[in-house]
């Protein structure tokens, strides 16, 4: 009869209905049978007792950047491993389906600190394809462990067609022709399934390599009437627009909040925006993000803020750390992370430090980090006596020296060794508590496969579950464990047209088994881990193997407490899922 049974565990259904004690059948990749009483074993050949845990289904993660990781390890295990089950490649206007390697290696490199010359090998190594259809049958050639759905990248498509010098150009506009050949590029990619396209307006975000080095991403170079041609389509085709508004003119985020409106053209653009946040430097404006998403959804629009439930706690190597791109003499230093001596002499020069001072003590306006280098703890350098300390206190122990110059002198001194932390975002629960329950606000924003020294969040669903288990024990609920499991699940997957994120007779067979005894402080820590295609580069990653006791993609066990089983990365256990195929919601109906 099965070729799975799931066991006596508590069942949620990813709708957030009640959850109920429940057995699973599962037959060729798909739930057949979910029922009260116990399923005849006979013949099954694994049976999974799943008493005293949960069983939810995969976690849907909207915002990674696994474009380059897919395609040289697909088993994409770091996010596998935590129940995430669909993954979204092609965020932030970036993509690997028309930019060639070397152009994708500068668009890639800096903004994600995905090292360039892994990038440039990946696709030089792989790269078969020319169009968004061979881009999807290579994909699915490929062992792939969860499923994958994509955006079409916006700079991937502009720099294909105008040549990334021209389409980073602020005194060039696209040709007719030019412009004709992204909106079919973007057809294209629809046509094959694409969940939609990103794009982005943010300003610090830099390109890599010598060519265009220090421009601001092609996408950010497009205006209005290149925007709304391309919205056209995405509008017309009931398919989402992903954007990253540019932080330091709050009216870029109102300008594409508000193109999720109709205005009297139906049917509204769907919109995702990045990010909602309770952020340290600008606290006040945590209180706006429902705000507006309210009043957009309330004139008409289908417009939702992507948000990380989890503190926003980053690590940095020195000052290789994207945020230092918001200011001049941040991104100054990040212009000469290739050139070790010259950076060097940089920092250590007078008049830069004038100007580092000066970008540091400006308090106001918008802005993503802080600059608060009395919150910024060092975690490793070669001088043991500053490790465990601020760098604003290790200025005033050693005589009253400015932050900024203590920060610098380490660096100077110790460069990439000198290792650090901060939380930028999300550190009054009681507000991540109002942000994570709103419903103007989707959850994800992982950015796993990118900033890989920087912070590891591959287990936020894990750590989002414990929070809302641990309130209500507590008496203080914000959430139910139903509605907190549909967030992250089905709730994501019904936006963006996906079959994915149930649990229900004739639903992918997509589940994780969690322990929530083991729901604890360790789901908290960080681990290493190298990354064999990014030449062993150590990886900031999560362990929680006693947290999740089993996944399961496409009806097949993938993961057992941490140990991947032996199909994956050799057989394809997930799939592209294109938007719009629904093949389970059609079988209920049937």
């Amino acid at each position: 009869m099965y070729d799975v049974i799931v066991s006596n565990g508590r069942w949620f259904d990813g709708t957030g209905a009640a959850s109920a004690v429940r057995h699973l059948g599962i037959r060729d990749g798909r739930v057949v049978d979910v029922r009260a009483e116990p399923l005849d074993a006979t013949g099954c050949p694994r049976v999974i007792d799943a008493s005293g845990h949960w069983v939810i289904p995969g976690m849907v993660d909207i915002h990674t950047h696994y474009d380059v990781e897919v395609l040289v390890q697909p088993a994409l295990l770091e996010s596998l491993r935590h129940g995430v089950t669909t993954t979204f490649l092609g965020s932030c206007s970036l993509s690997t389906v028309h930019a060639s390697p070397s152009d994708a290696g500068d668009l890639f490199g800096r903004v994600e600190a995905i090292p360039r010359p892994y990038v440039v090998g990946a696709l030089e190594d792989t790269k078969t394809w020319t169009t968004a259809g061979e881009y999807v049958a290579a994909l699915e050639q490929l062992p792939l462990g969860p499923n994958v759905a994509a955006f079409i990248g916006h700079s991937d498509i502009r720099s294909a067609r105008m040549g990334l010098s021209r389409s980073t150009d602020a005194g060039v506009r696209p040709t007719r022709a030019e412009l004709a050949r992204m909106e079919a590029d973007l057809v294209d990619a629809l046509d094959e399934g694409f969940i939609g396209m990103s794009s982005q307006e943010l300003m610090f975000d830099k390109l890599d390599g010598e060519v265009c080095r220090s421009r601001m991403l092609p996408s950010t170079y497009a205006k209005g009437r290149e925007r709304r041609r391309l919205n056209r389509v995405l509008r017309a085709r009931g398919r989402a627009l992903q954007g990253g508004p540019d932080v330091a003119k709050p009216q870029s985020l109102v300008r594409m909040a508000f193109s999720s409106c109709g205005w009297g053209r139906k049917p509204a653009l769907k919109v995702s925006l990045l990010s909602a946040a309770d952020i340290k430097a600008i606290p006040m404006v945590a209180h706006l993000f429902p705000l507006i998403a309210r009043v957009v959804n309330r004139l008409g629009g289908d417009f939702r803020f992507q948000h990380l439930p989890v503190p926003f706690e980053v690590y940095s190597d020195g000052i290789d750390l994207p945020v230092f791109e918001e200011f001049g003499s941040g991104a100054a230093a990040l212009h000469l992370s290739n050139q070790i001596e010259e950076r060097r002499a940089l920092l250590a020069d007078e008049e830069y430090r004038r100007w580092f001072r000066k970008d540091y003590d400006k308090k106001f306006g918008p802005r993503v980090w802080h600059r608060d280098l009395f919150d910024a703890e060092i975690t490793e350098c070669p001088d043991a006596s500053v490790v465990g300390k601020t760098f604003g206190q290790v200025g005033v122990d050693r005589g009253g020296v400015h932050p900024v110059d203590a920060f610098l002198d380490l660096v100077v001194a110790h460069g990439d060794k000198v290792r650090w932390r901060t939380t930028i975002s999300n550190h009054r629960p009681a507000v991540l508590d109002t942000l994570t329950a709103d419903p103007g606000v989707q959850l994800g924003f992982s950015d796993a496969g990118a900033h890989l020294r920087n912070m590891a969040f591959y287990n936020f669903g894990l750590r989002l579950l414990r929070r809302v288990r641990d309130a209500e024990l507590a008496g203080t609920p914000f959430m139910t464990i139903e509605h907190a499991v549909h967030r992250i699940t089905g709730e994501l997957a019904d936006w963006y047209g996906l079959d994915a994120g149930h649990l229900r007779p004739g639903d992918r067979a997509d589940l994780v088994v969690i322990d929530p005894s083991r729901l604890d402080d360790a789901l908290d820590a960080y681990a290493e881990d190298p990354v064999p295609a990014f030449g062993n580069l150590s990886r900031m990653v999560n362990r929680n193997d006693a947290t999740v006791a089993a996944v399961l993609v496409g009806g097949e066990v993938v993961v057992e407490h941490g140990t991947p089983s032996e199909v994956v990365g050799v057989r394809r256990t997930g799939s592209f899922l294109r938007a719009g195929s629904l093949r389970g919601r059609a079988a209920r109906s049937a």
